[in-house]
């Protein structure tokens, strides 16, 4: 290994990654700290699937050399997050990194100790950093859940390694960070895939044309027919059709004759066009309701797609493994071992027509088909975020691309996605609704991209003989489909987990119960008169929390011993509202948090209302013996009804 090159492990026998002579400091051209549930949780969850009989390659680390310290050129926001896990597992660390001219910064890095003990009378608050404060407390919460296996997971973060990559002496640093931030600082795996695949093709015209779809699809800006750009659209319309919404061909040879090198262009413009007067820039964005500008957001990264993409393949072509025992693909979807998942395929995988291994031409070409068909599918009929004129507030959104204008002159635009039997379009809304409702709920409760498997099952329901899902009437039921997700898994965590009919999970209660819960009480809610909950939306609300609480404040109110675990005491709330929230009394709840409520979970809003005192009982004492029971029984009524419980 190169001098330049130093492989770090996380912990080890002679200490830590940070017990160093050495300071790492983080350049004030850097960006302050800003990792969040989504990162930090991730990070916990590739720690905990290290496997046992292998060290696990976590990142690089690119440094620079300076007057005896290092300077972080890029991986500060992995570093920071990993200095921070340490404290919070307890384990000391020297205070070896810093933040050039971030006075706030580093202090909160001193106190972290005092942070995690809650001891503010020590520490002055106004000089924390809150991106850190928040970092510490969203990895404190990870750490102490019920079924944290800290000896398990510190055996695997002894695993950990990153690479350490000392930039040579003289480099422009600040031409060397904005080349990296343009380009990216390294080869990811699904760049080595798209090689490796494309060395398959024997013909230097075919890899072109793969290179050319999967370029257009690992863009999940957008829809994917946006990233087909041709003189007169003539690309984008042999392949999607006149309308740029028709389900992309089956067939490689229709390719070959859509996708020519004297059609195709990129994305790059010539001189002579950049001059004409009335040039405009095309993009993926469009338009909605007239004047609005929309964008959109995808809900999972490209190498998630893959995968996904990679199970729909496996369950169109009833690709087993050659050995009968073992699984041809795993059940998680882990980015990190992407190229280990279509290795497994392409090595091992049997269809009816033989072994993939002695066709890899075949899988190729056979695989970037079912790319841009599920591509397609991905955009028109699975949620994401969608982002008016320069709002940077998202809602959820299913919509499909349509035109306007003609020739030359058509522009996207984007509608509703439709969900109707022939010739019913007045009800187009309300199952639009119903079926952004169901996925959202599904979204929110499974905030890993790892365990977002209700995604693959809808794109093989959607892929299956032939997509014939959506060339009939049985495009009405796909809400039902996502319904059935959600039933599964709430019969499956729930209630054959709890017994003898006694539902007192406590925090460990999984999020889906209470997001289909919510979900069911939306629904009947739309359909009857009162319409209490029409500005209910599915928020990421991570934290389950007791509405009575497991430990009162100050012991100023009785504790709850026997019942505060049960279904009828639990909500679910935003983390960042946790730490003030978890110790109040029902009623101190109601009124402090007003206005979260109002736009809370329903369970939660039900709950709030049921607060209340019932002659001489304050609204806590009777809500504990009395009132949560009641709620209880009926919420855990809907669930049954809905999941055919008896």
């Amino acid at each position: 290994m190169s001098k330049l090159v130093t492989e770090l492990h996380i912990i080890g026998e002679n200490g830590n990654m940070f017990d160093t002579d050495m300071e790492y400091i983080i350049p004030l051209y850097q960006r302050a700290y800003a990792w969040e549930d989504k990162q930090l949780t991730q990070l916990i969850e590739d720690i905990n699937d290290v496997a046992e009989d292998s060290n696990y390659y976590i990142g690089s680390l690119i440094v620079s050399k300076q007057f005896g310290r290092y300077e972080v050129v890029d991986g500060q926001q992995r570093l920071t997050s990993l200095y921070l896990l340490l404290n919070c597992l307890g384990i000391k660390t020297k205070p070896t990194l810093t933040f050039a001219c971030r006075e706030k910064s580093n202090y909160t890095l001193r106190n972290i100790e005092e942070l995690l003990l809650e001891n503010r009378s020590k520490i002055d608050m106004d000089r924390i950093e809150p991106g850190i404060q928040r970092g510490i407390r969203i990895l404190s919460h990870e750490l102490t859940k019920d079924h944290f296996d800290r000896e398990s997971f510190m055996e695997k973060l002894a695993k950990i390694i990153v690479y350490r990559i000392e930039v040579p002496e003289n480099t422009d640093l600040n031409r060397y960070y904005e080349i990296m931030n343009t380009r990216g600082e390294q080869l990811e795996q699904h760049d080595i895939l798209k090689a490796t695949l494309m060395s398959y093709l024997s013909d230097d015209s075919e890899k072109g044309l793969f290179a050319k779809i999967w370029d257009a699809c690992s863009d999940m800006t957008g829809y994917v027919q946006m990233h087909f750009i041709s003189k007169n659209n003539a690309v984008r319309e042999a392949i999607f059709g006149s309308e740029w919404n028709s389900m992309p061909p089956n067939s490689w040879q229709k390719y070959k004759k859509a996708i020519s090198g004297t059609t195709q262009e990129t994305t790059g413009h010539k001189i002579c066009d950049l001059i004409e007067k009335n040039f405009k820039v095309e993009d993926d964005e469009g338009y909605v309701d007239g004047d609005v500008r929309v964008r959109f957001e995808s809900v999972i990264e490209f190498p998630y797609f893959l995968l996904h993409t990679l199970k729909v393949y496996v369950s169109l072509y009833g690709v087993t493994h050659e050995i009968a025992t073992s699984k041809i693909v795993d059940e998680l979807l882990d980015d990190k071992k992407l190229l280990d998942a279509f290795n497994r395929v392409v090595s091992c995988g049997i269809t009816d027509t033989g072994r993939i291994a002695d066709s890899k031409e075949d899988f190729a070409r056979g695989f970037i088909i079912c790319l841009l068909r599920t591509r397609y599918l991905f955009d028109k009929y699975i949620i994401k975020r969608e982002y008016a004129n320069d709002s940077a507030d998202g809602e959820w959104s299913l919509k499909s691309l349509y035109v306007s204008g003609q020739q030359s002159k058509k522009k996207a635009y984007y509608g509703n996605s439709e969900f109707t039997r022939s010739g019913e379009w007045t009800r187009t809304n309300d199952w639009t609704k119903t079926n952004i409702m169901m996925q959202s709920a599904l979204r929110v409760s499974y905030t890993s991209p790892k365990v977002m498997h209700w995604i693959t099952k809808l794109l093989i329901w959607l892929s299956e003989a032939d997509c014939k899902n959506i060339k009939n009437d049985a495009i009405t039921k796909f809400d039902k489909v996502a319904e059935n997700i959600a039933i599964d898994a709430v019969r499956e965590n729930f209630f054959q987990v709890c017994s003898n009919g006694v539902y007192a999970m406590g925090v460990n209660t999984p999020h889906i119960v209470f997001n289909y819960l919510d979900y069911l009480l939306w629904n009947d809610d739309r359909n009857g008169k009162k319409k209490k909950y029409s500005d209910f939306v599915f928020e990421f609300r991570n934290s389950v929390e007791h509405w009575y609480p497991q430990n009162p404040s100050e012991g100023t109110f009785e504790q709850w011993k026997d019942g505060v675990d049960q279904f009828g005491n639990l909500c679910i709330i935003q983390r960042n509202v946790n730490s003030k929230f978890s110790n109040m009394s029902p009623e101190a709840k109601k009124s402090t948090f007003k206005d979260m409520i109002v736009k809370g979970s329903i369970k939660l809003r039900i709950m709030s209302e049921l607060t209340e005192k019932n002659g001489d009982k304050p609204a806590s004492l009777y809500w504990k013996e009395r009132a949560y029971k009641a709620h209880e029984e009926e919420m855990l009524g809907h669930l049954k009804k809905a999941c055919n419980i008896e």
